[in-house]
Formats: C-alpha cells, sequence, structure tokens
C-alpha cells in the first residue's frame, strides 16, 4: 500500500520551484551571473521538482494501485535529490555571496 505522501510532495516541491524560480531571477536582475553555476545548477533542481511534481500528481490520480505506489516512490526519489540540491545551492550562495 501507498504511503500517500504525494499530496505533501505535491505542494512542497511546487512552493520550493517558486524558490529555485526566485533565485534564478534575482541572479540575473542583481547581474551575478557571469562566471558563476548557480543558476544552471538551480536551473537542474527546479527541472527535479517539476518532475517529482509530474510523478507526484500521476500518483494521486492512477486507480491502479501499484502504479500508485511506483510513481509514489518517484516522486519520493526526485524530491530528495531535490531537496539535496538545493542545500547544495544553498551552501554554495553562503559561501560565495557570504565574503
Amino acid at each position: 500500500m501507498a504511503k500517500n505522501t504525494s499530496q505533501h510532495i505535491l505542494g512542497t516541491s511546487a512552493n520550493l520551484l517558486g524558490f529555485c524560480l526566485f533565485v534564478i531571477t534575482s541572479l540575473h536582475v542583481s547581474d551575478r551571473v557571469e562566471g558563476s553555476l548557480i543558476d544552471e545548477f538551480t536551473s537542474v533542481i527546479a527541472l527535479l521538482l517539476t518532475i517529482s511534481c509530474f510523478f507526484s500528481y500521476g500518483s494521486i490520480r492512477t486507480l491502479h494501485q501499484l502504479r500508485q505506489e511506483r510513481m509514489e516512490r518517484w516522486a519520493d526519489w526526485f524530491f530528495i535529490a531535490s531537496l539535496v540540491g538545493i542545500m547544495t545551492i544553498i551552501v554554495i550562495l553562503v559561501f560565495h555571496f557570504g565574503k
């Protein structure tokens, strides 16, 4: 049986996707993009969060139990990978701009 965490993953992934887009926009507005891979890395994290949203939504909408469990597991893995990426972005931002 599925853990039914898809509803939580969907909402949180969407909110974190907004955070990633805010970081990308802030870097471009402040002209700190040159020589920095932070915006590219943030774009990859935004893609992972979007994929997590896709699998989470699919898990909620499907009627097949096995497919629901599989999609929820994939959503969970993409979400965890995204959280690790966001943590890495924050560490990079602290050390890069905290000087």
